[in-house]
């Protein structure tokens, strides 16, 4: 599926990914490929995504993500590294 991470200063990741963990305001999820679509709050956590290509964590104060027909976008607060 593709990902998209974005705060809004700058786009921090874009590519394709098999898995994303998120900290949803009611608990941890995954989305994986053909995810059902979905709108969720995220609360202050890791994201984890992982794929071919990349494996990487980054911690968030908090945001919104949006699955829909294979394509997942994260509007992140803050990313802290």
């Amino acid at each position: 599926m593709h990902l998209e991470i974005l705060t809004p200063e700058k786009k921090i990741y874009e590519g394709e990914v098999t898995i994303a963990t998120f900290p949803g305001a009611d608990g941890s999820f995954q989305v994986m490929d053909n995810h059902a679509p979905l709108i969720s709050l995220l609360r202050e956590g890791v994201v984890e995504y992982k794929g071919k290509e990349v494996n990487k964590n980054l911690k968030i104060t908090g945001g919104v993500v949006e699955v829909l027909s294979n394509k997942t976008i994260l509007l992140a607060d803050k990313v802290i590294e």
